[in-house]
């Protein structure tokens, strides 16, 4: 905890991205949080139909963008890397495209990565921690529970005056939120677009702002687009969503530094905002259940459960529930798609 010890206060985001990132200490440095050991399930591991959707979907993109002979498929926080895995199987069936694909991992975590390999050995892939490194052939991002896993910077509006949220604490267990007064219109200045317009709260990360325009800019140059899937909601109005999960319960993330996973919500009407600014780039957006269900989920359920035992039938409509029933994954969720504005590619929405 040194280096937080010698700063006593910080800004929200910067707490937030030292307890989740800190080489040391840091929540995703040092442990594998998937899985049932872990303190959240992804949707790769509920059910391997969630990744072969998004593996027919993929094949589609590719075909809207001419089949390209070359191309970067680049998955954005891999997890445990259970849906490249499937990502992969699948495509054995698309020789042409697997023959074409250059795979990407993006990974921060270096526990993650080696996580990864052992789930990917013998499979083709490259790690990388630097977009920048990325070739300029056409590039498909999936970007699974990536963007809510990025610190947030919080602002609240009293008289008139706005206040920006930090964190003072003297141990790694004892911390408190406090406010400083802040000039809102140059944090306008920096992100082009005026973010306190009908706010008395925001809520945004600057992380991933900052990743969502370079991914942006790079569709916009070398083709492609980023399928972007993540828990979020479509109102102009901002809301408090900071969160903290540990052991797959809700907890406090000012207590235990660094054991607590903490996330927010995505404003997917911010990023769709600032996707219209940065200009000649279109967005597709749905809930997580209209997509599966137009990518053909239910169907695939059917056809591999049809000589199945009762109870494996079940397993399999009980994992598809989760994915896409109404008071499980299938609303919370969303899905956003950015491509050029001259491709018409629709599929799923």
């Amino acid at each position: 905890m040194k280096k937080l010890k010698e700063k006593h206060k910080l800004s929200l985001d910067k707490f937030i991205n030292l307890s989740l990132y800190d080489k040391k200490f840091g929540y995703y440095m040092n442990k594998n949080p998937f899985g049932k050991k872990g303190d959240f399930i992804t949707a790769p591991n509920i059910s391997r139909l969630f990744s072969e959707m998004i593996a027919i979907w993929i094949i589609s993109f590719w075909q809207s963008l001419g089949s390209p002979k070359k191309v970067n498929l680049i998955e954005l926080g891999a997890g445990n890397g259970e849906m490249m895995k499937v990502l992969i199987e699948s495509f054995k069936n698309f020789p042409f495209f697997l023959a074409s694909c250059k795979f990407i991992i993006y990974e921060k975590s270096p526990k993650l990565i080696l996580e990864q390999k052992k789930q990917l050995k013998d499979l083709k892939i490259s790690w990388i921690k630097k977009l920048k490194r990325i070739n300029k052939d056409p590039t498909i991002f999936i970007a699974n529970e990536f963007f809510d896993a990025h610190a947030i910077k919080q602002f609240i509006k009293r008289n008139k005056l706005w206040y920006e949220k930090f964190v003072y604490f003297n141990n790694k267990n004892n911390a408190y939120i406090f406010e400083k007064k802040t000039d809102i219109k140059k944090l306008e200045k920096k992100i082009n677009y005026k973010i306190s317009k009908n706010e008395d709260f925001i809520e945004y990360s600057k992380i991933g702002i900052n990743y969502l325009t370079n991914i942006s800019k790079m569709i916009k140059k070398n083709s492609g687009g980023l399928l972007l899937i993540d828990y979020g909601y479509s109102g102009k109005k901002m809301k408090n969503t900071l969160q903290a999960v540990s052991n797959h319960k809700y907890s406090n993330f000012l207590k235990n530094i660094g054991k607590n996973d903490i996330t927010h919500h995505i404003n997917f009407s911010l990023f769709g905002e600032i996707i219209k600014n940065l200009g000649n780039l279109k967005y597709n957006y749905t809930t997580q259940k209209e997509f599966l269900i137009k990518m053909g989920i239910k169907k695939r359920a059917e056809v591999i459960s049809e000589n199945l035992s009762f109870l494996k039938k079940t397993d399999i409509y009980y994992r598809l529930n989760r994915l896409i029933g109404d008071r499980q994954m299938g609303n919370l969720f969303k899905v956003m798609l950015i491509k050029n504005k001259e491709n018409k590619f629709k599929l799923g929405f």
